[in-house]
């Protein structure tokens, strides 16, 4: 049996900082890349800076967009996060975790994905501070359906 696989840069999110697409369908399954609050114009929800550079950053908005963003891009191929199945989070600092973790468990519940959490030292830029990647289990509409 032959499983396609697609791929999937997804109009109106921030464009990929690098040659990857948004999404990968294999078969059922689909894979969403590692996924920020950056907005398409280059700014992050949940940051900001003063005029003296020093950055304020809230992991609340900032978890929130990224599960959000995960939604809109599993809507592309008629997904969402009830699909989820797995998900791992990356983030900055563990000192954000109890924000994180509430925000998460506005989206998820103990019936929801298997999870991992990690400490990472960076992300591809300073005013993020967690990026998330899912798998979702999203069987393909039968031809005889």
């Amino acid at each position: 049996m032959n499983q396609k696989v697609s791929h999937r840069v997804v109009e109106g999110k921030a464009k990929p900082r690098g040659r990857f697409p948004h999404i990968v369908r294999a078969g059922d399954y689909l894979f969403v890349s590692g996924t920020s609050s950056r907005l398409p114009d280059n700014t992050f929800v949940g940051a900001s800076t003063d005029n003296s550079g020093a950055a304020t950053v809230d992991i609340r908005q900032q978890t929130r967009a990224v599960i959000e963003n995960i939604r809109d891009i599993l809507q592309t191929e008629s997904a969402d996060l009830s699909n989820v199945v797995e998900v791992t989070t990356f983030l900055v600092s563990m000192n954000d975790f109890g924000g994180y973790n509430e925000v998460y468990g506005e989206y998820f519940d103990e019936t929801g994905p298997a999870r991992t959490t990690v400490a990472v030292h960076q992300l591809p830029h300073p005013l993020l501070t967690i990026e998330i990647k899912a798998v979702a289990y999203a069987p393909r509409e039968s031809a005889s359906a």
